[in-house]
């Protein structure tokens, strides 16, 4: 087995807009828009704010798990701009389909994991585009906010 590390790099809280964009079923799932209202982004490696652009793409599967398909944008302290996407899963709960058809909408979730990557032109910022991350997470839709931790994935011992 290859031994790893993590690397913590930041930690964000994304704010979300209340009015979500319902979809509806759709074959894959229901289908359901958050988009994202502002955030802060602290950390060892990144620290700045999360613009008011972007959403989830969410989608509860019928055995009760959310995929997500995320896309934001980081302005950084020093003004650099970072373009961070992602998929992840969280396990809502057995029976959350059918609740949500009933319309009645989950207050949060279990653990959100995820694999985010980052895109910049940014000199400062070149290295994001040589690691591999993930990132844990949760939801507390109850006051339409997000936070994760991500991570880089390192290769031998830390």
């Amino acid at each position: 087995m290859f031994e790893y590390h993590l690397e913590h790099l930041c930690s964000y809280t994304a704010t979300l807009d209340p009015n979500i964009e319902v979809i509806g079923p759709t074959p894959d799932g229901f289908r359901m828009h958050y988009y994202v209202t502002g955030g802060e982004v602290t950390g060892p490696k990144v620290r700045g704010k999360i613009r008011p652009v972007g959403a989830d793409w969410f989608t509860l599967r019928r055995d009760g798990v959310g995929v997500l398909d995320v896309r934001a944008t980081i302005e950084t302290e020093d003004g650099a701009l970072i373009y961070v996407s992602y998929r992840g899963i969280t396990d809502v709960g057995e029976g959350a389909y059918e609740k949500i058809l009933q319309g009645e909408f989950p207050a949060g979730s279990g653990v959100i994991h995820t694999s985010p990557v980052f895109r910049t032109s940014h000199p400062s910022y070149q290295w994001l585009h040589r690691i591999h991350c993930v990132g844990v997470g949760q939801s507390f839709l109850e006051r339409m906010e997000v936070a994760y931790d991500i991570y880089a994935v390192r290769a031998g011992r830390g």
